[in-house]
């Protein structure tokens, strides 16, 4: 399994915390035991909220954890190109459409009586397709997904999970895509891009054969296999892992300081005392 390549893409919008340190750990643990490569990406499309600042210190974390990666990293802030050419692609296959509702349309449509309970999908509530079929150019509208078409294009699909929370092979029901994730968005005109299709054509460019990532994004991982389908990209395998949570039960965020890496090195802890609070 030489070829085997993992990485680790964090968004620089805040300190590393315990949950980081896990997933980071082991993806890089997964490559080195397979003789692979761990690469690190930067996810730094919302430039709004990421510093410099908070991209330092995730080098410091990772090193200080005793990891390591090929340089230079991958930065999506200089991937505006290769997110373009994916979603001209998708316009091409007609599975795009530009969208102007804000997410107070959305939520009022949802809440209409007649619409019942919204479906929860990896985004949140399932957009009802209220632009579908409007034909709209604004240039400042969102592009999303037309789930329908997309599905009828692709055909069946499916991907292979080899985490030890959903092992196995994993067939993708068109009807839950459609009813379930729906028409999700592919680009905003202040970022370019979303997460969804960042990942997916990065992923690709780096030629990552296993994705490890937080049980959080096993949801997403449907819509990242229909992309793929639909760009042409190989589908790696996926390894969803347990989530960190604090004594309450709660998942770790970036806000929790007191749990942050960097905490932990200033208080004198060593890296063999993080792998053991977090379980390795």
């Amino acid at each position: 399994m030489a070829g085997l390549i993992t990485r680790f893409a964090p968004s620089p919008t805040g300190p590393l915390h315990l949950g980081h340190a896990f997933s980071a750990l082991t993806a890089f643990d997964l490559a080195q035991s397979a003789g692979g490569t761990f690469l690190l990406r930067i996810e730094d499309i919302d430039t709004a909220r990421c510093r410099p600042a908070f991209e330092a210190g995730i080098f410091d974390d990772l090193h200080w954890l005793g990891l390591s990666w090929p340089t230079p990293v991958l930065r999506q802030s200089t991937r505006g190109p290769a997110y373009a050419a994916a979603l001209a692609r998708l316009e091409a296959l007609g599975v795009t459409y530009r969208c102007t509702c804000t997410r107070g349309d959305i939520r009022a449509a949802l809440s209409a009586p007649q619409e019942g309970a919204p479906m929860i999908g990896p985004d949140g509530p399932v957009y009802p397709g209220t632009c579908r079929t409007a034909g709209t150019s604004d240039p400042n509208a969102a592009i999303r997904l037309d789930m329908g078409r997309a599905v009828a294009l692709t055909g069946p699909l499916r991907f292979l999970e080899r985490g030890p929370l959903h092992a196995g092979e994993h067939r993708l029901d068109p009807d839950a895509l459609i009813d379930g994730v729906g028409d999700i968005v592919l680009a905003r005109r202040d970022i370019g891009t979303s997460y969804h299709l960042s990942v997916v054509v990065d992923d690709a460019a780096q030629a990552i054969t296993h994705v490890v990532r937080g049980e959080d994004l096993f949801a997403a991982t449907a819509v990242h296999v229909v992309l793929q389908a639909l760009l042409a990209l190989p589908h790696p395998v996926y390894h969803h892992h347990r989530l960190i949570r604090d004594e309450t039960g709660k998942r770790l965020a970036k806000r929790d300081d007191a749990r942050a890496i960097a905490r932990y090195r200033a208080d004198g802890l060593s890296p063999a005392d993080v792998r053991a609070m977090v379980g390795l």
